[in-house]
């Protein structure tokens, strides 16, 4: 059995993929760096992980502890 290529994944082989253009800078991607076209287009497809730019939004759930206009005690119901 031959020993496996470092550069194909999964028994592909680079002519199978059609390139698709890197998400940071445009250029077409390269096998080995799938899906970006260069090393240097990882790291700052990284870097904006890591520095908080791509986030996922979520909305915030109200804080029990303030009332409708934002102040503490929490909205309080009078008894008749």
């Amino acid at each position: 059995m031959p020993a496996p290529n470092p550069e194909n994944r999964v028994g592909e082989r680079p002519d199978e993929t059609p390139a698709r253009p890197c998400p940071i800078c445009g250029k077409p991607a390269t096998f080995t760096e799938r899906p970006f076209c260069s090393k240097r287009c990882a790291n700052v497809d990284l870097h904006r992980w890591l520095g908080g730019v791509y986030a996922i939004p979520a909305a915030r759930e109200p804080d029990p502890e303030l009332d409708s206009v934002g102040k503490p005690g929490g909205a309080k119901i009078s008894e008749p």
